[in-house]
């Protein structure tokens, strides 16, 4: 058996390719670049914004914690208007009264508007929540964002009109391939790695070298 550090050395590499080499496509399946992925994320979420209206992240497990993360810093960093919909209250409640199936598509009929994004993360993009949610805010005139991984044809990754697909067929190595991929969106989005980076790290490093001149 290879040694610990073998394996761990392994492990991140393999990290590094899925996220390198996420696949991006459009409801049709045409193919994108990562980088062109990104530009049409960011262009969709900037003009529903202008647009007054919002993304919705939803995602169960690990998933939900992204989603709430993201919504976050998609507001406070991004400046793009955005919510998820993951609060345990309104979760246990709808799973007690209607069950689990619906429990994102019903707030989805709650809060999504015509124009409102929907951005879905689900590692194997096949959870009946996450795909019923999609049908929801497709019928409502939503646009639909995928994150999925797991197996190519998983429907989620067909269903979106932009869709990012990591080919891990393991939890953490595809749920953190998610996270950087949409960290990733917001950091570029401010500029990382040129000098007008707005990104809060080199916003502090910038002021404290200022400070010290």
């Amino acid at each position: 058996m290879s040694s610990l550090a073998d394996r761990t050395a392994h492990y991140f590499e393999t990290l590094a390719r899925l996220t390198r080499d996420a696949d991006v496509s459009d409801h049709a399946g045409h193919r994108k670049t990562l980088s062109d992925g990104f530009d049409d994320f960011l262009t969709r979420g900037r003009a529903a914004h202008d647009a007054d209206k919002k993304m919705i992240f939803i995602g169960n497990g690990a998933s939900a914690s992204m989603a709430s993360h993201y919504a976050l810093d998609f507001v406070k960093n991004g400046g793009i208007r955005s919510l998820a919909i993951t609060d345990h209250a309104m979760l246990t409640a709808l799973t007690n009264d209607i069950g689990g199936d619906t429990i994102f598509a019903e707030q989805v009929g709650f809060y999504a508007q015509p124009g409102d994004i929907l951005v879905a993360i689900s590692s194997s993009g096949s959870s009946p929540n996450v795909l019923k949610a999609v049908e929801r805010a497709r019928d409502m005139g939503c646009s639909i964002v995928t994150f999925s991984g797991f197996a190519p044809d998983n429907p989620l990754r067909s269903s979106g009109d932009l869709n990012f697909h990591v080919a891990g067929d393991e939890y953490g190595l595809v749920e953190t391939a998610h996270a950087a991929l949409i960290h990733a969106i917001i950091d570029l989005s401010l500029g990382w790695g040129t000098a007008e980076d707005r990104n809060p790290g080199a916003l502090k490093r910038r002021r404290a070298a200022d400070a010290g001149e």
